[in-house]
Order: C-alpha cells, then sequence, then structure tokens
C-alpha cells in the first residue's frame, strides 16, 4: 500500500517510492528505494524534502498516514475550491491564435539559442534583440493565453533548453497580468524570464543533457547557472533589476533549501517567487532526456502539495487560476465516458472549460471530433462534466493533435 508520510517520520527500514519534489531539486540518483541508514534520511530532509510516499508493501509502515489515494482525494477537493474564483476573458478564440503563437513559439526559440551562443563567446546579451520578441509573447498572451502556452507545452528533448525559456517567459508574462501587474513590470519580468537560463550556457552539453541522473559533482555544476547567467547579463547595458533578481533567484525556495542564495520567505521578491513557481511548473511536465514530464494537470497539484513549505501558497493558487485546474491540453475524462482535450477556459468556472472530445473510452475507440462547451446544457453544446484529468500515456493517445481542430 503508498501512503504518504511526513518526512520526520521516516526510520531505516521504509521504502520509499516516491520523494514528492521537483526531480530536479533533490541529490538523489533516484526516486525510490529502501532507506538502509540515518544519513540518507537526513539527506532528505537537508534537501528540503517535507514529504515522501512509502510503499508499505516493501517496507516498514506508518499506521496513523493516510494512503496516498486519500491524500489525492484532499488535494483534489481543495484544488476544485480554488477554481471557484473567476479568471480573465480572453479576447480572441483559440482556433484564431494559433497560427500567430506558432510564429511567435519559433522567432522566441531561435533567438534563446542566439543569446545562449553569444554566452559562450563570452558576448555581452543585446537587449535590444530581445525585448521585440517579449512584445510579442506579451502580445499573444493578452489575446489568448492557452494557444501559445499550449504550443509550448510540445517540446523534444533536443530543443528542451531553449522552449523552456520561452515556456517560463510566457507562463510569467500571463501570471503578471492574471494578476493585473503595471505593463512595464511585466516587460521586464519577461525579459527576465526569457533570459533566466543564460547561465546554462556555461554548463557542459555533456551535463546538461546527459542521458542519466546525475552525480552530486554534476549536480553542483547545474547549481551554478543562475550566478552564471546574473554576472552574464550584468554586463549588459541596461539591463534592468527585475531582470537580473529573477536570474539569479528563480530556484530560491521559501523555507531556505534552494539556491544560489538560501534566501527565504520574503527576503525573495515577489517576481522571483513568481518565476520560481512558473520554472518549476514548466520543468516538471516536459520531457527530459531520461525524465518523463507528468500530465500539466497532474503538476499542478504537486505545486499546490509544495507550496506549504517551497513555495507562497496564495501565489501557487493564483497561478493555479492563471493556468486552469485544467490547463490548454490536458487530457480529461467526461461523465459520458469520452476523453477530450482542454482548449479554452471557462471565463468564470474554472470546472468547466471548452474540450474538443475525440476518443470514447468505454469502447476504446476513436470517434468524430465534437467541441464540447462544458459550462453549456444538453442540447447547447454541453450537458457533460469532467471526471478526471487523464495521463495520455494510459490511454495511448496523443490530445496535443486535437489542439488545431478547432
Amino acid at each position: 500500500m503508498l501512503k504518504k508520510v511526513d518526512s520526520s517520520q521516516l526510520k531505516v527500514g521504509m521504502y520509499v517510492n516516491d520523494l514528492s519534489c521537483d526531480w530536479m531539486a533533490h541529490p538523489f540518483m533516484r526516486n525510490r528505494f529502501a532507506i538502509a541508514t540515518e544519513a540518507e534520511i537526513r539527506k532528505i530532509l537537508d534537501a528540503g524534502i517535507h514529504d515522501v510516499i512509502i510503499d508499505t508493501a516493501r517496507g516498514l509502515d506508518v499506521a496513523e498516514a493516510p494512503t496516498l489515494a486519500e491524500a489525492d482525494a484532499q488535494i483534489e477537493e481543495e484544488v476544485r475550491q480554488i477554481a471557484a474564483q473567476p479568471v480573465r476573458p480572453l479576447k480572441v478564440p483559440l482556433g484564431e491564435e494559433l497560427q500567430r503563437a506558432a510564429l511567435v513559439r519559433r522567432q522566441a526559440s531561435d533567438l534563446v539559442k542566439s543569446v545562449m551562443a553569444d554566452a559562450r563567446l563570452g558576448k555581452a546579451i543585446e537587449l535590444g534583440h530581445v525585448q521585440p520578441v517579449v512584445q510579442n509573447v506579451t502580445e499573444s498572451i493578452l489575446r489568448n493565453p492557452g494557444a501559445l502556452l499550449g504550443l509550448l507545452r510540445i517540446k523534444t528533448k533536443d530543443d528542451y533548453t531553449f522552449l523552456h525559456s520561452v515556456s517560463v517567459c510566457a507562463l510569467l508574462v500571463a501570471f503578471c497580468h492574471s494578476r493585473g501587474m503595471d505593463d512595464a513590470i511585466v516587460r521586464e519580468a519577461g525579459l527576465g524570464a526569457l533570459l533566466h537560463d543564460t547561465g546554462k550556457a556555461l554548463v557542459p552539453d555533456a551535463i546538461l543533457n546527459k542521458p542519466g541522473p546525475l552525480t552530486e559533482e554534476e549536480f553542483a555544476i547545474i547549481r551554478k547557472h543562475p550566478m552564471d547567467g546574473y554576472n552574464i547579463l550584468r554586463r549588459s547595458p541596461d539591463v534592468s533589476d527585475i531582470a537580473l533578481d529573477i536570474t539569479r533567484h528563480h530556484h530560491e525556495r521559501r523555507d531556505g533549501t534552494g539556491y544560489p542564495d538560501r534566501l527565504a520567505a520574503d527576503d525573495i521578491s515577489e517576481l522571483a517567487q513568481m518565476a520560481a513557481i512558473v520554472d518549476v511548473y514548466d520543468a516538471i511536465t516536459a520531457d527530459r532526456v531520461y525524465h518523463k514530464g507528468m500530465p500539466a494537470a497532474v503538476a499542478l497539484r504537486k505545486m499546490y502539495e509544495w507550496s506549504k513549505f517551497h513555495f507562497n501558497p496564495q501565489l501557487v493558487q493564483e497561478f493555479m487560476r492563471c493556468v486552469g485546474i485544467y490547463p490548454v491540453g490536458t487530457l480529461v475524462l467526461l461523465e459520458s465516458g469520452r476523453l477530450g482535450v482542454v482548449v479554452e477556459p471557462h471565463d468564470s468556472n474554472l470546472l468547466a472549460p471548452k474540450v474538443n472530445v475525440f476518443f470514447h473510452a468505454k469502447k476504446n475507440v476513436y470517434i468524430r471530433p465534437e467541441m464540447v462547451d462544458l459550462a453549456r446544457p444538453v442540447g447547447f453544446g454541453g450537458g457533460d462534466r469532467i471526471v478526471s484529468h487523464e495521463n495520455p500515456a494510459r490511454w495511448n493517445v496523443d490530445p496535443m493533435r486535437f489542439m488545431a481542430l478547432v
């Protein structure tokens, strides 16, 4: 049986089934292992991991601990309460924005590649080339954030480093706008987000693209990239304090377990805290060389759990309302037994997005795609509801293929 336990309850003889944290934030070579020494428990605690999933069939039990199913059900109920608050209405339909968003995605990715190449050569970053791209990202987000954010969910292992930076930019711009922040601040935040991983240009490709877990020495090299990026950007004239702050502090955590400065709580600026949230969200939802990304809806619920310690809980909840508890591109199972991909959130009810249904789960067959507006009643394009978010791998389907049919 899988149970969720507080890390302070760990004992030698327990079997860890999941460290329940951002996989890039812990120093272990694997997520599943039997605890053999007190030193391993100390290592878990020192890494800022506050709760873990144990397998009682393979190790010692904690009698009073909730099962994983019970813990997940509690989280789901809390997430649904978060969804009961309105979001900003969209300016244009998703289908109208997709083509423009695809162009923005390509331009921004090419720019990040160029910036990384310049950084490797020791050249200063030319902000005049970056600012128009950030403006294009911003305008696309304002028209319909789901278009660009949905397209940015599609990454290959080869272009991850570049598209991750574009994703973080788009997500942070959307997050800032959803909170009603000043346009000038949003522009600088977007620029900092697009350049936040510039320091990775100094990380050897053998480490950056290693097809296996990092050693502690390699992990230490990776952890240098925020400070390296900060030092690279400082050489560029007119770079703002906001961009420098985001670049340096996007890996800080509110419990003081982050890096490079081990800042805690409100010593971390609000924008850096927001950048940390979107950076982790994009990282854990993407497929990497040896790590399969988790579905976006699952990732949001993990982020909500981790916000008790690593992030500002209020900011995480606002981010969830920004992207939707069923983000664009999420595969969902409807009460009717149909599977569909979320293509657009509802203006006031995040539990009732527009869904493009394309598969019948009970019959295990593809069906003719149909747009279902879950906010509408039977006979008016609706009359269904989401039962659960699903992992595409379970059904062997690619929901992103059906994004462009709207």
